[in-house]
């Protein structure tokens, strides 16, 4: 490996220097801020997807210290959509340590970076090189999936064995000059050249040397190990109106979607549920109501298949208050942050309001 490090290096930046047009918001950017603020938003998320969410957050939020003072249901609401929402809970929690603990100034080097909640080794070293020029390498799956294929690795990237071998691997490569610019052209030929499907080989800076494009092996790595088998889960929401109002409540657990918000919800282990009477004494149930077989919306989360049912309940009188439920206007309702499949339902009830 060692006789490859020097052209590895250099024919990346090169590339990176000569050729690379991607363009993205937060490229080239030193304010340790916003590189921190675009890492997280781009946790499990596609570049086109963030993007938009990384300019709403830097006009709703310049700096450290207004995202630290906004309250949580307007952070929420502007997260709505992006998902895996205990980033959005990190996130704030890490601005209020750093705005008001910190007073402001963000951490310089990459193990006080990672103490931070909600930051780990990718975030630290990428603030730490861009921000600060520190030498670490930023381990992702595009630089995972650069690295199996050039030096023909079939440790799985999952494995223990495999997060240190690419870990030590990167940063063996890096070139300490130059921490930013190779890191960021690592991530860049991952996402336009070294695809996980049909990769540009014909343009690749690295195809002269490259184990998989010698040997065709570009469709079978990197390996991966196993999926596990996800658990299902019937979630029926129930939308109560009455009198120009919803009934929705706070996911407080320690659940999925904690502290966003809800209609009335029944889980259940089957495709079909009903409310208890005892849940509404107020109210006349006919069973029939909710004995109707619905379609599901289907929501894939990182370990879990959801299958939401929605069931409309209009009422003709007061059903009463449940116990944790509120009833909240059009206005109120639009304006906290729900998941994203009861978000769309939510657009669509209050379009003509």
């Amino acid at each position: 490996m060692d006789s490859n490090v020097p052209s590895f290096a250099s024919l990346l930046l090169d590339w990176h220097h000569g050729v690379n047009q991607r363009a993205m918001p937060w490229k080239g950017e030193k304010d340790p801020y916003k590189i921190w603020l675009s890492e997280v938003i781009l946790q499990q998320t596609r570049v086109e997807q963030g993007w938009d969410y990384y300019e709403r957050f830097i006009r709703s939020f310049p700096t450290v210290q207004a995202l630290a003072a906004a309250e949580d249901a307007v952070v929420f609401r502007l997260w709505e959509g992006l998902g895996y929402y205990s980033r959005c809970r990190n996130l704030l929690h890490t601005a209020r340590h750093i705005a008001f603990e910190l007073d402001g100034v963000f951490p310089r080097s990459y193990q006080e970076l990672l103490a931070l909640k909600g930051v780990g080794p990718y975030t630290a070293a990428a603030i730490a090189s861009f921000a600060f020029g520190l030498p670490h390498a930023v381990v992702d799956g595009n630089v995972q999936r650069i690295l199996s294929r050039y030096f023909g690795i079939t440790v799985p990237v999952q494995s223990p064995a495999g997060k240190r071998l690419y870990q030590d691997l990167a940063q063996a490569l890096l070139d300490p000059a130059s921490p930013d610019h190779f890191n960021q052209a690592m991530m860049d030929v991952g996402a336009t050249i070294c695809k996980p499907q049909s990769p540009r080989c014909d343009i690749c800076p690295q195809q002269a040397d490259c184990q998989a494009f010698k040997y065709n092996w570009t469709s079978e790595l990197p390996l991966r190990m196993a999926k596990a088998v996800k658990k299902v889960r019937h979630l029926h929401y129930f939308v109560v109106y009455w009198n120009h109002q919803w009934l929705v409540r706070e996911r407080t657990e320690k659940d999925i979607w904690q502290h966003l918000y809800e209609f009335v919800l029944v889980e259940s282990d089957q495709s079909q549920t009903r409310l208890s009477p005892d849940f509404f004494p107020n109210m006349r149930i006919h069973p029939e109501l909710f004995t109707q077989q619905i379609e599901p919306i289907k929501q894939a989360l990182t370990h879990q298949q959801l299958l939401i049912y929605i069931h409309p309940v209009p009422c003709a009188e007061d059903p009463g208050t449940p116990q944790t439920y509120q009833w909240v206007d059009a206005k109120t309702l639009l304006a906290l942050p729900f998941p994203k499949t009861l978000a769309a339902y939510r657009k669509k009830i209050t379009a003509n309001i």
